[in-house]
């Protein structure tokens, strides 16, 4: 059975850092692109990072660029995202995903999130 648990949130200061990871379980991980994503109060549930399945794929939302980098251990089955100069409209709970399909690039469906981990960041 697949299982996505995430970990690495808390409350932090605009312009600190945060590294999140997302140990993975129930599938081949290493077959599979995986996501990261972010639903802010009150807002949908957006895609800010994705890797391919082979970790030589990238994709980051536009507000995010240059900030956070998502990054992958196949022999942990763990994703992470390392999150730089944080700002407060960086605020939600951050979920990890993995996709419909395998062997993808970073652009793809996703299906199955874990729970998520809390980020918090003050002014």
């Amino acid at each position: 059975q697949e299982q996505l648990v995430e970990s690495g949130g808390g409350l932090v200061q605009a312009g600190d850092s945060l590294r999140l990871s997302c140990a993975a379980s129930g599938r081949t991980f290493s077959n599979y692109a995986m996501g990261w994503f972010r639903q802010a109060p009150g807002k949908e549930r957006e895609l800010v990072a994705a890797i391919a399945w082979h970790g030589f794929g990238t994709a980051y939302a536009d507000s995010v660029k240059g900030r956070f980098t998502i990054s992958r251990d196949n022999a942990k089955n763990t994703v992470y995202l390392q999150m730089n100069s944080l700002k407060p409209e960086d605020t939600g709970v951050y979920s990890c995903a993995f996709p419909t399909l395998g062997f993808t690039g970073p652009n793809t469906t996703y299906d199955y999130w874990g729970q998520g981990t809390q980020v918090t960041v003050s002014s």
